[in-house]
């Protein structure tokens, strides 16, 4: 998946210029966390966002005046600012943001090393000195951000630690018509979808338009890929021939979230199968079964919502 970095470099290389701008501090109700991103092109164009759309225009003027100084420079909205009404942060919120110039401030070969890193699914911090100016990047030595998801300042105050993690990533095992829905509800949301199912009448290009398809068998599969702590593996099937062999290697990894398809009755009878291959009841227990929130979901798009609903709790607030 293409992000905010790997855009910015793309308009770098197209000789267009480009700046990154990043949420480096945040007080009471700014709308985006810290280290979210908004890419500016030399020409005006952008990618992401660094509010809820109120400042955004004020930061690409600004982006754009850094780019023809070839400087980094930090920008602070809030409600205190004599423009807090005209940048929209009238509610109390207040951002603090980094804009960096790709090619002066941003060196290209550092950021082609964080994208390459973000493409390779690598964890990398991109660390910078807001006083100094001097930056790299650490792939260990911040285990608590890596963990939490978390960017943010050491407790020098002057060392902006930005956390990319690699992208979420969905592995849907079973073309079925409710993951028709959940793909793209899940790609919306900034997951990397993947759907298994060796049936290529069912996994096709028509059903499943703009989407990595495999049409191995699930553990073969699932091996090709590799499973980590930032991929949810969904069973969509209920046929313990597609759906075990996937659930399997899932309970052997450290992927986030688990959840499987089917009855109360027959999630009992898939715990007693993973019992008989030697998993333990600790282990068992990681399975989401049956599958999403218990909202009445009925229809294979509001099974979707459910499914997304609780990987989100998971990933977000765990258990």
């Amino acid at each position: 998946m293409k992000g905010i970095a790997e855009t910015a470099l793309d308009w770098h290389r197209a000789g267009t210029g480009a700046a990154l701008a990043t949420v480096i501090e945040t007080w009471g109700s700014a709308p985006r966390r810290i280290g979210a991103q908004l890419a500016i092109s030399g020409v005006g164009e952008i990618e992401g966002s660094v509010s809820g759309g109120c400042v955004e225009g004020a930061v690409v003027v600004e982006a754009l005046e850094a780019l023809e100084a070839g400087a980094a420079r930090v920008l602070e909205y809030g409600v205190s600012d004599g423009d807090a009404f005209a940048v929209g942060l009238a509610c109390g919120g207040t951002i603090k943001v980094l804009v960096e110039p790709i090619g002066t401030a941003l060196p290209e070969p550092l950021l082609a090393e964080l994208t390459a890193a973000r493409a390779a699914r690598r964890p990398a911090a991109y660390v910078v000195n807001i006083e100094s100016g001097a930056r790299r990047l650490d792939s260990a030595g911040h285990a608590s951000r890596f963990r939490m998801d978390r960017s943010g300042f050491e407790p020098d105050g002057e060392t902006f630690v930005a956390i990319h993690n690699p992208p979420l990533r969905l592995i849907v095992v079973g073309a079925v018509h409710i993951a028709q829905h959940l793909v793209p509800m899940a790609r919306d949301i900034g997951y990397d979808p993947v759907v298994i199912d060796p049936r290529e009448s069912f996994a096709s290009a028509a059903r499943f338009p703009d989407t990595r398809l495999l049409h191995d068998w699930p553990d073969a599969a699932v091996d090709e890929l590799g499973l980590d702590s930032r991929t949810a593996l969904c069973l969509l099937t209920h046929d313990p021939k597609l759906d075990d062999p996937a659930l399997m290697a899932a309970l052997a990894a450290d992927v986030f979230y688990i959840g499987a398809l089917g009855s109360t009755r027959t999630h009992g009878k898939r715990l007693e199968r993973m019992a008989e291959a030697g998993f333990a009841p600790e282990h068992c227990a990681r399975i989401h079964g049956p599958i999403g929130l218990d909202i009445g979901a009925a229809s294979p798009a509001e099974i979707a919502v459910s499914i997304l609903a609780e990987m989100i709790r998971v990933l977000r607030k765990g258990g």
